[in-house]
């Protein structure tokens, strides 16, 4: 027997503390992979790797600086993952109706929360990588600071700066996420016992945020490049032409700059997402419904 939907507001909480869950344990990862994306090649005393620039920030910056920016994203994150998992269930109503087959349905109804998840994000996602950008060290003595200064001297428009490439970084993820995540469950051995049925979700979540990561990361980058400006003229606008001249300059690998720190959170995160929000849900059906 199908489980009975949940209201509106028990995914929109389980999807708050699935989302703040996977940051607090995955945010270090975050920072060295946007220092990653925003270093062009052969910048002097570039990370070399993971290593390297986990080393390099410590003994540079501060151990706090793993951490720098992380007010935004906290922020916004309960709202971002409850709105991922909440419009996918939404979506997933308004489509299934007109699609038959569960594989494509999953990937439609994921690429459209990505959508919407994208407009909530972007903003954030702004400030963050500007306090994170090792280039604007003492720029900003904080979040508020740093807010301040974009609308001075970008106005309301700086806080969409990105718009495009974020939300084609959201569908991407979306899609192979929640895509793969039905996939794999479907070929998993089902598991009767509690235990089994976490291990089978952290599995089908981090394969999912895998895929989900090689699909989106080219935007990715580009999303960090564009945000990273601060002052025209701008280098990157556009998605698909960042794209083009990032290949052109720096070679097809730059696409994936911070390709091992982003899939080492967005891959294991996927799971830890995916587990916190079934505990989640499954005793608030147990104890609420």
């Amino acid at each position: 027997m199908a489980d009975k939907p949940l209201p509106l507001w028990m995914n929109v909480s389980a999807g708050a503390i699935a989302g703040v869950t996977e940051i607090l344990v995955c945010y270090p990862l975050d920072v060295v992979k946007t220092r990653f994306q925003l270093q062009v090649s052969g910048t002097d005393n570039a990370y070399k790797s993971l290593g390297d620039a986990f080393t390099k920030i410590i003994r540079q910056e501060g151990f706090g600086a793993l951490y720098r920016g992380i007010l935004p994203p906290i922020m916004v994150e309960a709202p971002k993952r409850a709105i991922k998992f909440t419009a996918n269930e939404e979506y997933t109503k308004l489509f299934k109706p007109h699609v038959k087959d569960n594989q494509q349905l999953s990937i439609l109804t994921g690429m459209a929360a990505g959508l919407t998840e994208s407009f909530v994000v972007v903003s954030p996602d702004l400030i963050k990588i500007r306090l994170q950008d090792k280039r604007n060290a003492g720029l900003y003595k904080s979040t508020g600071d740093c807010v301040q200064k974009i609308w001075a001297s970008e106005g309301f428009g700086g806080f969409w700066k990105g718009i495009e490439a974020t939300a084609l970084r959201h569908i991407f993820w979306n899609a192979g996420y929640f895509g793969c995540i039905q996939y794999v469950r479907s070929v998993m051995p089902k598991s009767e016992t509690k235990e089994g049925k976490m291990f089978n979700n952290f599995v089908a979540g981090t394969i999912g945020g895998t895929v989900g990561t090689i699909l989106n990361t080219p935007f990715d980058v580009v999303k960090s490049r564009v945000q990273g400006q601060i002052s025209a003229p701008y280098k990157y606008n556009w998605s698909f032409p960042a794209v083009a001249t990032i290949a052109r300059e720096e070679g097809f690998g730059a696409l994936y700059k911070g390709f091992v720190p982003k899939v080492l959170r967005l891959g294991p995160g996927g799971g830890i997402l995916l587990v916190t929000f079934d505990v989640v849900t499954t005793f608030m059906r147990n104890h609420f419904l």
